[in-house]
């Protein structure tokens, strides 16, 4: 088969699309042989920052002259996008014969996407000869399929509410599974000021070494163009990063910490230059659409959105921002828009009927009742409610294009389609 039809047939291999649990897939891997991925490994969880977290990590360590394989979820465009060895993205053939093993060591057990394509990336990476593998946690941490491996660094990004039905409906609840990611004995990276109490018991438990960022590795501003990261006896001084946001500080912080606290050493000048060359498509990336500048971003929960006005914020446009929103079924879209209250001059809202859990644009102006968003103009898809937004502009305006992965990359396809 093609990658095409393996990612047709995997799709059908298991009756859920989310079941945690690490005994199938652990069984699995044993099968397969999978010891260590690499020499080295980090693994990243968190509700936000994940991508670009492992985006910088890759980045600074092949600067440093590092063979890194990074593997990461959800894809934009390609599967591909999942799974990057030396910089590259594995190719159609080197997945389905990854796709392959895994088939013929699982037997009857039944793997879910997720969990099937994790085991292809483990088994592609064990073979690379890779001085690390960066591996982004799916859902959660202690039960998701990432934490197979035993990571040498964990890191958690942020905490914040997501995925409710499968994590808990708090922060305290949400970031004991995210703990679960950490190792005793092994440094517990933080990327935010106030992780929840649960994370810091976990970590005081096991014996994890928690370094947390405002108490053991600090960014702050230096000028218009540079910024200092600095630990107690080091610091680092550094460009910004391409990376938009003024989250992606942080971002980068938390995987300079994590990055030094391997056992092995980057020169200096490799933090700079990874921190100046991480990308990562649909975050804060900007296009010029019909004399429009048009921003999409992969935002789809509360803090997210929060992290979108601040940046609105710090970044104005000349003229109004207009907004394409579409989102999954099971969000809570009501906060994420009330998170941008005042920083949105005209709301447009799209379907996602194709995507799982997707909605409808009537279902979706429903939720949004009580907020200024529940007026805006209502599309079948993303496309058209783009269209109708950049139409509507006036020289100066921007048009802000958010709320999944499956919003983000309908727009990029339709505004590099030049539709």
């Amino acid at each position: 088969m093609d990658l095409q039809q393996w990612l047709a047939y995997i799709e059908r291999q298991h009756p859920r699309t989310i079941e945690l649990g690490l005994e199938r897939v652990r069984e699995v891997a044993t099968r397969l042989g999978l010891e260590r991925p690499a020499a080295q490994v980090v693994s990243v969880a968190g509700t936000n920052g994940k991508g670009s977290t492992v985006a910088f990590i890759e980045a600074i360590a092949r600067a440093g002259g590092w063979k890194v394989g990074a593997y990461t979820s959800p894809h934009l465009l390609r599967y591909n996008e999942r799974v990057r060895i030396d910089g590259r993205e594995a190719s159609d053939e080197a997945l389905a014969g990854a796709f392959a093993a895994v088939e013929a060591a699982r037997g009857s057990t039944p793997l879910t996407y997720f969990e099937f394509g994790t085991l292809a990336a483990l088994w592609l990476f064990q073979r690379a000869g890779l001085d690390l593998a960066v591996l982004e946690v799916g859902l959660g941490g202690r039960l998701d399929a990432v934490n197979l491996v035993d990571a040498d660094v964990a890191v958690i990004t942020t905490v914040d509410i997501d995925h409710t039905d499968w994590l808990g409906s708090d922060r305290e609840s949400i970031g004991a599974e995210k703990a679960g990611i950490a190792r005793p004995w092994k440094p517990l990276v933080l990327g935010e000021v106030d992780s929840p109490s649960s994370v810091l018991r976990h970590a005081y438990a096991i014996g994890a070494n928690a370094l947390r960022l405002g108490s053991d590795f600090f960014h702050e501003p230096v000028d218009e163009g540079h910024w200092r990261w600095r630990e107690v006896g080091a610091e680092l001084l550094l460009p910004n990063p391409q990376l938009a946001a003024p989250v992606q500080r942080a971002n980068a912080a938390t995987a300079i910490a994590a990055l030094r606290a391997l056992p092995g050493t980057l020169p200096d000048h490799a933090y700079a230059e990874g921190v100046a060359a991480a990308r990562l498509p649909g975050r804060l990336q900007r296009f010029a659409h019909g004399g429009v500048e048009v921003v999409v971003d992969v935002a789809h929960n509360p803090q997210a959105a929060r992290e979108l006005a601040a940046w609105l914020k710090a970044a104005p446009a000349a003229g109004a921002t207009a907004a394409v929103f579409a989102a999954l079924a099971d969000k809570d879209v009501a906060a994420v828009a009330a998170a941008l209250e005042g920083r949105i001059a005209r709301w447009h809202l799209a379907g996602l009927a194709e995507a799982p859990r997707g909605q409808d644009g009537d279902a979706l102006a429903s939720r949004l009742a009580g907020t200024a968003a529940a007026a805006g103009s209502r599309d079948a898809d993303v496309a058209t409610a783009l269209a109708r937004a950049v139409a509507a502009c006036a020289p100066g305006d921007r048009v802000l294009v958010f709320g999944s992965f499956h919003t983000a990359a309908a727009a990029i396809r339709t505004l590099r389609s030049g539709r």
